[in-house]
């Protein structure tokens, strides 16, 4: 029934072919009658509720990249796989633009994909506490692991298989 009368006490007669609602002996709403499941009308649905429904993932990745490339990246893995089932959270990480503003969530996605987990979680963990940027000094490579871990040619920095000590 159209969501102005939720909550509302109504009256239904079923039919062969259709469900009647009435309200106060009013007809407010004729649906046909299937034999199985649900049968949902868009158009009962306030307007914000419907924007839900046509948040589609094509709409998302163009939504997406209109907000930048990391949050298309992310919006990308996001869907990547089972991408219906994940369209609520790619949903969600484009509509974080609206509290916080593009260059942000863009930002906060760059970070997710640095650290490897990009999802809507965590981009909005990063976004709420307020840390988009940190790290964005640090080098691309990762520290290099101690010498002992290299070899014993590394550990005593020796070239060609010499033994540190040893005059060449």
């Amino acid at each position: 029934m159209p969501w102005a009368h939720i909550g509302r006490t109504v009256d239904a007669r079923l039919g062969t072919h259709t469900v009647e609602v009435f309200l106060d002996a009013k007809l407010i709403k004729t649906h046909v009658r299937i034999e199985r499941g649900r049968q949902t009308d868009y158009a009962d649905y306030p307007s914000e509720k419907i924007a839900f429904f046509m948040a589609t993932p094509a709409w998302c990745r163009r939504q997406a990249a209109e907000l930048g490339d990391s949050v298309a990246e992310v919006v990308a893995v996001i869907m990547q796989v089972n991408a219906l089932y994940r369209l609520r959270q790619a949903q969600g990480v484009v509509h974080l633009a609206d509290k916080y503003g593009a260059e942000r969530l863009d930002a906060a996605c760059r970070r997710a994909i640095g650290v490897g987990d990009p999802t809507y979680r965590t981009v909005k963990g990063i976004l709420v506490a307020g840390t988009e940027q940190d790290g964005d000094d640090r080098p691309e490579t990762p520290p290099a692991a101690p010498a002992h871990l290299h070899g014993p040619q590394r550990l005593f920095n020796t070239a060609a298989g010499e033994v540190a000590g040893e005059a060449s």
